[in-house]
């Protein structure tokens, strides 16, 4: 009498194809060619405010793998911060309570990604079309706020997050980005919210079929994002302690990249939190590695574009692979 295993015979092929365990190659790959081809790489200090590099983006990376898992995608997360900067340093301006003031930019932002949430499930329109438009319009709105001129006064806590640190080691802002990373860790692989959240990736229709509320948990994300947006902007303003209207201008092609590179399907309906966590370290390091090499920007863009490119089109080669080793 033969005997069906539950699961599948264990080979050490399955985890050198995981995209997590390549990442992590990846990464440690970069670190050790950076730390051979300049000496300040390794220093403690440089590592650690290097994190300021990428904490804000990877703040909007976390909502971002959401979306992108229930087969849509923000495109307008840059414009968000523009308006909720502006809001920002506005209600300021107006000699706000610093709590009113957070409170108003956190509403700002939310309100925006309601705002595409709403248009998206209420007349069923591609997320990808709704917020290329309203990307524009966020920014254009930043722009009638400030035109040619710029914030540059802010709460004393506002400045203090954007670029204070934690026992004076831990940058505030990626500390944030560190915990809530536990948070949304869980919620999707360890909650029924994840699992309809996969469901609607996989199958929109066949998730509305088994009574999953597929617009609410749309615009609920889309909103989560905008919030999430609006978080960033307070600690990219008080970091940079100025806001003008082109602030994060082109930020949503690399928060994109860091969730695609990560390993989440470009189409929706797999990834995980640690692949887009592993990827976000994997940017950072790059461009502070290029940064010490004085790289200049335009370089680290034009590289960004090709890692975006190389990560759509990486699982199709996996699956190539694989095929042809079973």
């Amino acid at each position: 009498m033969s005997i069906i295993p539950d699961k599948p015979p264990f080979k050490i092929l399955d985890i050198l194809y995981k995209k997590e365990f390549i990442l992590f190659i990846v990464l440690i790959s970069i670190l050790i060619i950076n730390s051979n081809i300049t000496p300040y790489f390794l220093d403690l200090y440089n590592l650690i405010d290097s994190t300021f590099l990428f904490s804000e983006k990877a703040i909007i990376a976390l909502t971002m793998t959401f979306i992108i898992i229930a087969r849509h995608i923000d495109l307008s997360v840059a414009s968000i911060i523009a308006v909720s900067s502006c809001v920002l340093g506005y209600t300021t301006s107006l000699g706000y309570d610093t709590w009113m003031v957070l409170l108003l930019t956190l509403f700002s932002g939310a309100l925006c990604g309601a705002f595409n949430g709403a248009i998206i499930t209420k007349f069923a329109i591609p997320s990808i079309i709704v917020t290329i438009g309203t990307m524009s319009l966020f920014r254009g709105l930043a722009y009638s706020f400030l035109e040619d001129s710029y914030y540059n006064k802010f709460p004393k806590l506002v400045s203090n997050l954007g670029n204070g640190y934690l026992f004076g080691y831990i940058p505030y802002a990626f500390l944030t980005f560190i915990l809530l990373a536990f948070v949304f860790a869980f919620i999707l692989h360890k909650t029924s919210v994840g699992k309809k959240i996969y469901s609607i990736g996989n199958n929109p229709d066949a998730a509305q079929y088994t009574g999953i509320a597929v617009n609410r948990y749309t615009f609920v994300l889309f909103t989560l994002n905008g919030l999430f947006s609006a978080i960033a902007a307070i600690f990219l303003s008080g970091r940079l302690s100025s806001v003008r209207p082109n602030i994060a201008f082109g930020w949503e092609l690399e928060i994109i990249t860091m969730v695609v590179l990560g390993g989440v399907y470009i189409y929706g309906g797999s990834g995980t939190i640690l692949g887009v966590v592993i990827s976000i370290f994997i940017l950072g390091m790059l461009s502070f590695g290029l940064g010490l090499l004085n790289i200049p920007g335009v370089g680290i863009i034009i590289f960004t574009g090709l890692l975006l490119i190389l990560s759509i089109g990486f699982p199709s080669f996996v699956r190539t692979l694989r095929r042809k080793n079973e």
